[in-house]
């Protein structure tokens, strides 16, 4: 298969990579003149994933975030609810609540992985269900590509009936005990942003094993139009749909969605060995329940560095090479000043200390090595 190589000057985080084949889909969906949302290569593309991820069924929408929104309505939540999220995370993934009208409270993260703390989780839902204020929904995020410990979030949760919505954007490819994150939630929500391991410009997909979500979830997509001749609507929905065209690119992009894994992880792998004795530099680690994707490399830059991760960022700037802080929490989000927070001192300490490197699948080796020399550079004139 043949694969594009052109690079720009810039070295950026995540640069989109395409496989080549996108424009043979691309140019099937012209040549049949579905331009439209819908047509063969969105349902191919929807196929595709539910073969490759193990769901039974999924339906492709405009991006994660509308995804997340859909799913969080087909599990009921609404206006008034308390949604539990992780505060470690991008403001996509709870501003689907957002937008139901629910109630967010944020659950700080575990120390090395950077997910939703079970135990913190634990802790709250308990509170709560004794006050006779039982969540919703919880929104836990698999950050960064690795997995959250589903298996005990879902514990926590089912003996008081609460759905758990995964925030699956960022973690495509992973896996969680030998399946594709998400399936032990009721529904999960990939993304294909241009970052994204795989990318369809923009987009995303809704899975779940539950067929009955994800007919709610299509029908919600699609203006809620209900089947007959005439444009018939019972409720209200939106315009959520995947266009065929996208789709079209997302047929290319997964056929090398093992390569991509295999590849942010072949990077993420010559960082650590490049790095591991640099001192005050730590990883966010893989758990052992499952395979992460590596979308990004983060590192933590701890006081025995002498650095912080600005100064390391500001560095690899100077060089034309693109790296970003860690998310910062929700809870210390403006828009969220009012919001409760349950722990959070996890969360903000890996923000303060943690950054994002350069992780797209074109880079070289050479192109690691050039960042880590920077990296190194500037920890020792600290």
């Amino acid at each position: 298969m043949s694969q594009t190589t052109n690079k720009p000057d810039r070295m950026f985080l995540s640069a989109p990579h395409m496989s080549g084949r996108e424009i043979e889909y691309v140019k099937q969906a012209f040549e049949s003149n579905y331009i439209a949302p819908v047509g063969p290569q969105l349902n191919q593309f929807e196929e595709k994933f539910r073969e490759i991820t193990g769901y039974k069924y999924c339906v492709a929408v405009s991006n994660g975030t509308s995804g997340l929104h859909l799913a969080l309505r087909s599990v009921g939540v609404g206006a008034g609810d308390i949604v539990l999220a992780s505060t470690f995370t991008f403001i996509g993934s709870v501003a689907s609540a957002n937008y139901l009208g629910a109630e967010l409270v944020f659950i700080d993260s575990e120390n090395e992985t950077g997910n939703m703390d079970p135990e913190v989780l634990k802790e709250e839902v308990e509170r709560l269900v004794a006050a006779g204020t039982p969540p919703a929904a919880v929104l836990p995020t698999d950050i960064y590509g690795q997995a959250c410990d589903l298996d005990r979030i879902v514990e926590v949760c089912e003996p008081y009936g609460i759905p758990v919505v995964c925030d699956s954007a960022e973690s495509l490819g992973a896996t969680y005990k030998g399946r594709c994150v998400g399936h032990a939630a009721r529904i999960a929500s990939f993304s294909f942003n241009g970052n994204k391991i795989i990318t369809t410009s923009g987009g995303g997909m809704v899975a779940s094993n539950d067929e009955a979500l994800i007919k709610k979830c299509r029908h919600w997509a699609t203006q809620a139009r209900e089947p007959v001749l005439h444009y018939e609507h019972l409720e209200v929905g939106y315009n959520y749909r995947m266009s065929n065209i996208l789709a079209a690119i997302g047929l290319g992009q997964l056929e090398v969605l093992q390569d991509r894994v295999d590849a942010k992880r072949s990077i993420h792998a010559q960082y650590e060995e490049q790095l591991k004795d640099v001192p005050g530099i730590s990883f966010l680690k893989e758990a052992e329940f499952g395979c992460c994707n590596r979308w990004l490399t983060v590192i933590r830059v701890g006081e025995e560095s002498g650095s912080t991760p600005g100064n390391v960022i500001a560095a690899l700037e100077e060089h034309n090479i693109e790296s970003r802080p860690a998310w910062k929490p929700m809870h210390t989000q403006t828009c969220f000043a009012d919001n409760r927070v349950v722990g959070g001192a996890i969360a903000d300490e890996i923000y303060r200390t943690g950054m994002c490197l350069p992780s797209g699948t074109i880079m070289t080796p050479e192109d690691i090595t050039r960042v880590c020399d920077i990296i190194k550079a500037t920890i020792s004139v600290a």
